[in-house]
């Protein structure tokens, strides 16, 4: 029998499961990659051989001496660039052609019993895609950074937020960016989100004078980690053009 060409939505759901997956569990055996095969009809064989060609075209992992198959087609690079280009894109797609799929992980809709307050004054359907999005997001970042927080190195996915470097609110662009993103457990989220601490060029922590007051508790959980440069995730490094940002725009200086 023929061996049946991927189409553009096939490779679009394999590159979002691509982004959601260590690289250590792009494999056959992955309940997810199975779960993904049976939707589209391939073999879990040939949707683990896929993501590992999207491996071989990210530059994280090849920089790190991984490498992914040599077979990535035409196809894969451009759905590659398009959602490098629009992450929105990407989610919201994906979830469309799961939708269409019949998958019932797809989100069509909020349950009755899962309401999302309307206290923004967008519609339902924005708050629907809002949290498509922030799962996404959340998944991938966490994924890349091996699930630990980048500073401390605690692992506990209850106590770990996928931070956004640039606020949600500012950069619609980027908001769904996994390199607009920083694994951080909750204590730290909150404190760069307040601007009061921060990462330097090389990475290193960053603290505001608020958190440089000869206390107990800031001398424990922050001023330990002063000038510790992070652990960088296994891919989607955070861009420095976002960290700048951070610095100059929400970073407290005094």
């Amino acid at each position: 029998m023929a061996r049946k060409d991927w189409t553009p939505e096939q490779v679009k759901l394999a590159f979002h499961l691509y982004c959601q997956l260590p690289f250590g569990r792009l494999h056959r055996g992955n309940p997810e990659v199975i779960a993904l095969a049976n939707l589209i009809e391939r073999s879990p064989s040939a949707v683990a051989m896929k993501l590992v060609n999207f491996a071989s075209l990210d530059p994280v992992i090849t920089a790190s001496g991984r490498k992914g198959l040599s077979g990535a087609s035409k196809l894969d690079q451009a759905i590659w660039h398009q959602f490098h280009a629009d992450w929105e894109g990407l989610v919201l797609e994906v979830n469309r052609i799961r939708h269409s799929l019949g998958d019932p992980a797809a989100v069509d809709d909020l349950q009755d019993e899962d309401p999302l307050p309307d206290y923004s004054g967008q519609t339902r359907d924005q708050l629907v895609q809002q949290r498509i999005g922030q799962t996404f997001f959340r998944r991938t970042v966490l994924s890349s950074y091996h699930g630990r927080c980048c500073i401390t190195g605690l692992s506990e996915p209850r106590l770990l937020l996928a931070s956004h470097i640039v606020p949600w609110g500012q950069d619609k662009a980027n908001r769904l960016n996994p390199r607009n993103g920083l694994c951080l457990s909750a204590l730290y989220d909150r404190a760069f989100d307040q601007g009061l601490i921060t990462l330097d060029e090389d990475w290193r922590v960053v603290l505001a004078a608020p958190l440089k007051r000869p206390e107990p508790a800031f001398e424990y959980y922050f001023q330990n980690v002063e000038g510790k440069e992070i652990e960088m995730p296994g891919r989607f490094r955070p861009d420095p053009s976002f960290m700048k940002l951070h610095r100059e725009q929400v970073f407290v200086k005094a």
